[in-house]
């Protein structure tokens, strides 16, 4: 479509009042001038791209630079082309009465240095989303936009003073969002970036100091508020950037990440990490659940996971007795002394296997420094580091160690648990024992993240010192070569000084270094989610353990963490405020903000929702639901589930369901079969519940029960056997 012809508006016949030109005419020429910045933009773009991506590599800092810039040019590429005119969300008027300044997902500016969109995140774009009637916020009006398929298919005014009734023909406050609310769903979260709500956008622009967390019943746009706010914490908080940290986003489950999986990018924003805590160890994609409530509780708490730094503290004390190192030119005496101070060498914080390294180091240094005689440093070196009665005794004294070998001795080996963990009795310490030590569960993953975190990779010790060792043997080859160079030119009968000189220029530090063949080198992919990160996202919070909320505090040493979530839908409970939770974890500068209006379930299946909660959990924090979608609650027997599905389908040409606590239920491309508790944190246009009283007892099965029923945005089906 070329803007420049063709209007970019394509209202249907029911707005055609709308598309009066004295009300869209100043639109239409701000698009033409947005269309032809967007096409030098992007041409000018994929010069820059290709020049980059045609650069020398370089090393260290400037190939970090290199593909910093690269990465940078090919997101904000991307997002141009992915959105064209589309980008622009709207315009607001500001009371003075100048020109009305646009709002977009990117800021654009044209050639001449005029500004066509501003970044919705800017703070000048702040009123676009934060005014109301209460606060202008110096506005006299503000129009957003509804895009379907690159076009404008309707818009909507909003004024705020006297002055600003010219020209506007929508004047309903809250039509924009309200129509949005009721539209169909699909298997990704849809564009909401347009109609952001002042309590919402208040949320998202908080700053990123200590803890906030985002207090809300269903539908109040948590997950919204989160991801937003993401992308602006990147965007507004220089001490968040990629290189101070970035960003992590944790969400529930792996429906949710996919759910939502596409509203970062369509924010411009590709630089943050997704995961859920599954994703946090390499064991967890295949962990089962703990099938004994007991020993699930008894692994919850933040004090067991702080026992591993007893674990690992229990292989790194020193011998108590001394030895006698035997070498060619004689036998060197290593007291329990000399052992002490070598293992003092380690610096503090740095993880067993690779402090087990900087322990070896001054264990030789000290014999060296011990040895009488005059045996070349070299040869004595070598000789210690192939002593193989010195290699057991220091791999026993100071062993690698691997996590999973570490956690599963603790369940297999009670006398180790009980030392560890001296405060659980016996009975607590039998009923963590098991006969697979390695039969992974969830509640064992903070166990081995913490002790993955204490210990490091083995493997990046084994590969530091085999890289050490192929440089020593490079070297060792490049002086033998250097020496016959000399030697051939001397004997060469060429006495001249400047050809001696230019084979001894290669015994220099630089000339060794550039000889080294990498290809000896091992390397190894980095683990993207193992931080440290400057600040950290969690979704549906309320579920998480003391002891999980350990490996998201491992990997943000700052504290600055959004947390959202309901203490309502914990499907264990949750007695206590967030603050008494947050700080007992090791979280502290906590504000609770809260949401408690209801954006997506209507008022007709809120009220049957809100008796399922508040049986089980009186002072429930129910939000109130601001619209009616006209349709009933429908109850019916499960024999009705195959009759239902197939008369919404035939009634919506789109849209989304989902049956949830049928197993047998077969999903299809647009009806979703889920749990209870794999819901949390989607939306579906029709939801059909089946036997809702078989999903539990007690505070797990009224939350599961309310989650399911609040999933729904226009329709509510309860079946029963």
């Amino acid at each position: 479509m070329n803007p420049l012809t063709t209007s970019a508006f394509d209202l249907p016949d029911r707005l055609s009042a709308k598309a009066d030109p004295a009300l869209i005419s100043g639109d239409e020429q701000h698009f033409a001038a947005i269309a032809e910045c967007l096409k030098e933009s992007i041409a000018e773009l994929t010069e820059r791209l290709d020049a980059a991506r045609k650069a020398p590599g370089g090393l260290g800092r400037e190939a970090m630079d290199r593909d910093t810039e690269v990465h940078r040019l090919t997101a904000r590429l991307r997002t141009l082309r992915r959105f064209g005119l589309d980008l622009c969300l709207g315009h607001m008027v500001v009371a003075d009465g100048s020109e009305p300044v646009y709002v977009g997902r990117l800021g654009l500016t044209d050639s001449t240095g005029r500004r066509l969109l501003l970044d919705w995140r800017s703070p000048a774009a702040e009123p676009f989303f934060g005014a109301t009637h209460a606060n202008p916020m110096g506005l006299a009006s503000r129009r957003r936009y509804r895009w379907t398929d690159g076009r404008i298919s309707d818009y909507w005014d909003e004024v705020f003073t006297s002055d600003g009734f010219a020209g506007h023909a929508a004047l309903d406050d809250q039509s924009a969002f309200i129509a949005s609310l009721g539209s169909n769903r699909s298997s990704r979260m849809r564009d909401v970036l347009g109609t952001i709500q002042a309590d919402q956008d208040a949320i998202i622009r908080a700053g990123s100091r200590g803890t906030l967390v985002v207090d809300g019943g269903p539908g109040t746009g948590k997950t919204v508020v989160a991801l937003h706010r993401s992308a602006y914490l990147l965007y507004s908080d220089p001490r968040l950037g990629h290189r101070r940290g970035g960003v992590l986003f944790v969400g529930p489950h792996r429906p949710y990440l996919e759910y939502v999986s596409d509203v970062l990018p369509s924010l411009g924003e590709e630089g943050v990490q997704t995961c859920i805590l599954r994703d946090l160890v390499a064991e967890g994609a295949a962990a089962a659940v703990e099938s004994d409530p007991d020993v699930a509780a008894l692994k919850s708490s933040a004090d067991l996971v702080k026992a591993i730094e007893k674990a690992v503290r229990f292989y790194e004390d020193p011998p108590a007795k001394g030895m006698t190192v035997t070498t060619h030119w004689s036998d060197i005496p290593l007291s329990a002394d000399d052992w002490a101070v070598a293992f003092d060498a380690a610096e503090p914080g740095t993880p067993h296997n690779e402090a087990r390294e900087q322990v070896w180091e001054e264990l030789l240094t000290i014999l060296m420094d011990k040895h009488e005689g005059d045996a070349p440093t070299a040869l004595l070196r070598k000789s210690l580091l192939q002593n193989r009665v010195l290699l057991t005794a220091f791999n026993r004294a100071w062993p690698l160690l691997e996590a999973t070998d570490l956690v599963g001795d603790l369940w297999t080996v009670p006398a180790y648990l009980r030392m560890c963990a001296p405060w659980l009795d016996r009975d607590d310490v039998q009923k963590l024992q098991r006969a697979e030590a390695q039969a992974w569960t969830v509640s064992d993953l903070p166990f081995l993240d913490a002790a993955r975190q204490r210990l490091g990779d083995p493997e990046s010790a084994r590969r530091e010192r085999r890289h050490k060792a192929v440089l020593a043997a490079q070297r060792e080859r490049m002086t033998q070569v250097v020496d016959n160079l000399i030697e051939a030119v001397a004997t060469s009968g060429d006495d001249g000084d400047e050809g001696i000189g230019l084979v001894k220029m290669l015994r220099g530090e630089d000339a060794q270094v550039s000889l080294v063949d990498e290809a000896e080198l091992t390397t190894v992919d980095p683990d993207l989610l193992a931080g440290p990160f400057a600040h950290v996202v969690v979704d549906e919070a309320q579920e998480l353990t003391d002891a999980e909320w350990q490996m998201l505090l491992l990997r943000c040493p700052s504290r600055s963490f959004t947390i959202v979530g309901d203490r309502a839908q914990a499907r264990h409970g949750f007695t206590e405020s967030w603050q008494e939770r947050l700080e007992r974890i090791g979280l502290n500068r906590i504000d609770v903000a809260s949401l408690s209006i209801n954006y997506r379930t209507p008022e007709e299946v809120m009220a049957e929702a809100e008796p399922v909660i508040r049986a089980a959990l009186p002072d429930a924090n129910v939000p109130t639901s601001i619209r009616s979608s006209g349709i009933p609650v429908v109850h019916g027997p499960a024999s009705d589930l195959t009759s239902v599905l197939d008369t919404w389908l035939d009634a919506h040409d789109d849209g989304i369901a989902c049956v949830i606590g049928d197993p047998t239920f077969r999903a299809t491309s647009r009806v979703r079969s889920l749990t209870p508790e794999l819901s949390k944190g989607l939306e579906f246009d029709l939801v059909v519940l089946v036997d809702p009283e078989k999903f539990g007892e007690g505070i797990e099965g009224a939350v599961d029960h309310y989650v399911a029923m609040t999933r729904a945005t226009q329709q509510l089906v309860v079946l029963t056997s």
